[in-house]
């Protein structure tokens, strides 16, 4: 066999550790980075926050600072900082009226001890468990009665209805404890007498019917009311008033007063009592008008400081031997996130302010200015991948006198109008809002209605179209939406 030597050139593109960071902290929400730079800190002792650095204003780019400068309107803070110093007279009597505050540990390392003593924790609010075990502690029911009712509380769900019947709970428990259904009926009755009204209910009519038998009995309408909770909720939800009227035997008032009287309840009795979790979003980005032109600057309070620690380098610089290969690499690595959550910090805000510019008649006003923008023009404008784009405006908030927005909100498809042009989905969305807000409630607007209005307006959009917008602002169809 004869042997040949053969080149080829070729080429491939490998990732390397550095740009894997930056791609990973690059797609992660402020909450999920501050949680990844945690364990970062508490793995790489070259590594710390930087605690006592001093605000500094945020960068704009080049384009948006020149428009600035030129706008011929009153000088204005930059963006980044805030908008009112204090006087130095003020800021001195600031310092003396908290000076108590100057040897408090910095945040973040706060001694326990103190915390112990000084801090107060706030109660937690009462679950619907203990709500109505209280209340089940002061009635004068004999014990057995009072057991049963108890395990009808523990089946209760977060809305406060009885989902399982009362024949699988007697299936369900031990035989030896000959348990009648009789009982379990009279242990239910006992716990649809608690508070709140409407609890241990089995249906929305039964918790409806309940909380109207709460309800005085000289109470207006009360006993059509109670009729339709029991007997014909189903027409009242398909607004057939014309065949409730019929079997109510009622005229037009007595309907009106019956509705009324019916939606003033509370269709989930126990949700007062859940717990729900608070989630705040930090803002990414902040916007303001500058003399006359919007900016996008960071959010400091978004933006974590780190810093390579001054001790541990030191050390290594003076030994720089084969047993300080770890702290070395660890070194380098700390250079390499410093790095990169900076790039990560700048690429936001490169796309914000690119964002901007292109909806600055979002920010003037409001959602019917909308403009059509999509992920390619940012990329091309930027000279960016458009994945970095989705990237970047993935769980980004931004901070407008309009309220705060993902950065993913202002990405929308386009529509074609009469005049060639385009109008965004969202303005759409916003148009077919203020169309229903202001409509006559004995004469809602169809589907095929607003798009009619829509076509006079030059935006040619298909009825189910409209409904598939409609849909996606929750607003009901018009045979619900119509009001006696």
């Amino acid at each position: 066999m004869k042997h040949s030597l053969q080149l080829r050139l070729s080429q491939h593109l490998t990732l390397t550790p550095q740009l894997q960071q930056s791609i990973r902290l690059l797609q992660l929400s402020t909450l999920e980075l501050n949680q990844e730079l945690d364990r970062i800190l508490q793995e790489n002792p070259l590594l710390e926050r930087d605690e006592g650095f001093r605000e500094q204003p945020a960068p704009v780019t080049d384009a948006a600072a020149h428009a600035a400068d030129t706008a011929p309107t009153a000088e204005t803070t930059p963006p980044g900082t805030s908008d009112i110093e204090p006087a130095p007279a003020e800021a001195e009597a600031e310092r003396g009226e908290l000076g108590s505050l100057d040897d408090a540990p910095a945040s973040g390392y706060r001694d326990d001890a103190e915390d112990g003593e000084h801090q107060q924790v706030a109660a937690d609010a009462p679950t619907l468990r203990t709500h109505l075990l209280g209340q089940l502690s002061l009635t004068n029911v004999p014990e057995r009665d009072q057991r049963l009712v108890a395990l009808l509380i523990d089946s209760l769900d977060d809305d406060g209805y009885l989902t399982q019947s009362l024949d699988e709970l007697v299936a369900l428990l031990p035989a030896e404890l000959e348990v009648e259904l009789d009982e379990l009926q009279i242990a239910l009755k006992h716990l649809q007498h608690f508070d709140p009204a409407g609890v241990g209910a089995r249906n929305l009519g039964e918790c409806l019917a309940l909380q109207l038998s709460a309800l005085p009995g000289d109470t207006p309408h009360r006993a059509p009311a109670l009729e339709t909770a029991k007997h014909h909720l189903e027409v009242l939800a398909a607004r057939d008033f014309n065949r409730l009227k019929k079997l109510l035997h009622c005229d037009d008032a007595m309907l009106r007063g019956v509705q009324k009287l019916i939606t003033g309840l509370n269709p989930k009795p126990g949700r007062a009592f859940s717990a729900e979790e608070t989630r705040y979003v930090v803002s990414d980005v902040i916007v303001r008008k500058v003399k006359g032109v919007w900016l996008a600057a960071l959010n400091p309070d978004a933006m974590p400081r780190l810093r390579i620690n001054r001790l541990y380098a030191e050390i290594l610089q003076r030994n720089r031997n084969a047993g300080s290969q770890q702290l070395t690499s660890q070194l380098q690595e700390a250079k390499w996130l410093i790095k990169n959550v900076q790039q990560r910090f700048d690429t936001i805000l490169r796309v914000a302010q690119a964002i901007v510019d292109r909806q600055r008649h979002f920010f003037e006003h409001g959602e019917v200015a909308m403009r059509p923008l999509v992920l390619r023009e940012i990329a091309d404008t930027l000279d960016l991948h458009e994945s970095t784009v989705s990237r970047v405006t993935t769980q980004k908030f931004m901070h407008t006198p309009r309220g705060i927005f993902e950065l993913k909100y202002f990405f929308g498809s386009h529509v074609t109008t009469e005049a060639g042009g385009s109008a965004s989905s969202t303005a759409i969305r916003a148009l077919i809002r203020q169309l229903v807000t202001a409509e006559n409630t004995r004469k809602p607007l169809s589907d095929g209605q607003i798009s009619e209005i829509l076509a006079q307006q030059g935006i040619t959009v298909a009825r189910r179209t409209v409904a598939k917008y409609r849909e996606s602002l929750q607003i009901l169809p018009v045979n619900l939406r119509k009001a006696f």
